[in-house]
């Protein structure tokens, strides 16, 4: 080759380039993701459990209503946790929001006669007001979210007692007391069940609806999954997960229409959670709380504006707060200055029995409210069995740590496998 030539490099033909990934097919091992499915496997056994010991009082129609009914202001803030949580935040502040958010709404709608619809939104936009408080401290100050919802938690409480002037204030209009301990009326009568007896049949329509909705859209996320050459279940596996699914919730439905109809609070709740479902699956502000959680750096470099989501994130937990505040308050009919103690460590729970992870960027909002009916039905089974307080404390914190400690184990295990 002559000086003037500039060196060529030949190139090689198409044939010797790496080739594509193939489609990834549906797994043909009979194999259970513990992360992900552990939890309701938990949910399973804790409930066959209770069940054997309290001769199947736990699932009888009315004790189901009740852990319902009882339980929605913890589930409604477990709502609100689990996305704190998952951007790597915390709140500590939530069971003082709810006595102080309880007592705003008492005030308005028993002392000051304003309309109970005009009061509840005065009380929500109160919530919005306290989480913008501490979301800016916390967003745009830097100070750190333990810190700053542990004020709250102080601050907050010595509002309610202000506001209330430690005493109690109530009756509650009865529409708010509807809200939080009433049932929908029956639109379509009444069907016989042979020997179960009689059950709502407009319920048990909202039963089936609920199981097709859950199989068709798991379904198709199932067959997008395929046409992105991404991973799933082997359809044995599948179709077990979706007649347990399924299962589970006409089990649930059969009863309540066996007892009385849908509770208000249950419906409020399947709204939420189909709503924060979409927010976090398909929005995306959903996906920037997990990008901020999974790795800060990362999020910031890539444009997502942190500290507007972060903000954010904590107005929507002071107005599921409010939200929670009524419900507990109209249950109550009437706000006290010791409401919503210890409802925080109970949101907490529910979130990390859930499937959270401790350093963020992990969970879902069906699992966090998993893991409030498991705080639940624990609470509830061992009241049935006549277990002391100091029992059911001991027994709920176990869970706790199992659930942290499995997650970490899992964290781990897929770390070696790498």
């Amino acid at each position: 080759m002559s000086s003037g030539q500039v060196p060529t490099r030949e190139i090689s033909p198409a044939s010797d380039s790496p080739p594509l990934p193939p489609a990834k097919t549906p797994s043909t091992r009979f194999s259970v993701n513990l992360r992900q499915s552990g939890i309701y496997i938990a949910f399973g056994l804790i409930i066959v459990l209770f069940s054997i010991l309290t001769d199947g009082e736990l699932l009888s129609p009315q004790n189901i209503s009740n852990i319902m009914v009882q339980n929605s202001y913890i589930l409604i803030l477990a709502i609100g946790m689990i996305l704190v949580i998952i951007a790597g935040h915390i709140d500590l502040s939530v069971g003082s929001v709810v006595a102080l958010t309880g007592a705003i709404a008492a005030v308005l709608m028993v002392e000051m006669d304003v309309a109970w619809p005009l009061a509840l939104l005065i009380t929500l936009v109160a919530g919005a007001l306290i989480g913008a408080w501490q979301g800016y401290w916390i967003a745009y100050f830097g100070i750190p979210a333990f810190i700053v919802t542990l004020a709250g938690m102080l601050v907050f409480r010595a509002l309610t007692l202000t506001v209330l002037g430690n005493q109690g204030i109530g009756p509650f209009p009865d529409e708010v007391r509807t809200l939080s301990n009433g049932f929908l009326p029956t639109y379509l009568g009444n069907i016989g069940l042979g020997p179960l007896g009689g059950a709502d049949l407009f319920t048990l329509l909202v039963g089936l609806a609920t199981v097709a909705g859950i199989v068709g859209t798991q379904w198709r996320a199932r067959q997008a999954r395929l046409g992105y050459r991404q991973k799933v279940d082997a359809l044995p596996l599948f179709l077990l997960k979706m007649a347990g699914a399924s299962a589970v919730v006409m089990v649930v439905i059969v009863q309540l229409a066996r007892f009385k109809n849908l509770p208000w609070v249950l419906v409020l709740l399947a709204i939420l959670v189909l709503g924060y479902t979409l927010l976090t699956n398909r929005a995306v502000f959903g996906r920037h709380i997990y990008a901020i959680g999974g790795n800060l750096h990362a999020a910031t470099l890539s444009g997502i504006k942190v500290k507007s989501v972060v903000f954010w994130i904590f107005v929507n937990m002071g107005v599921l707060s409010a939200l929670a505040g009524i419900i507990f308050a109209g249950r109550l009919n009437q706000a006290g200055p010791t409401a919503g103690n210890g409802f925080e460590l109970d949101a907490i729970a529910a979130a990390f029995i859930g499937g959270a992870a401790v350093q963020g960027g992990v969970g879902k909002v069906v699992g966090a409210i998993t893991g409030g009916l498991i705080m639940a039905v624990i609470n509830n089974g061992m009241s049935l069995i006549g277990a002391p307080s100091e029992r059911v404390m001991l027994f709920k914190g176990l869970v706790l740590l199992a659930a942290v400690a499995l997650d970490i184990w899992t964290k781990r295990r897929a770390g070696a496998a790498r």
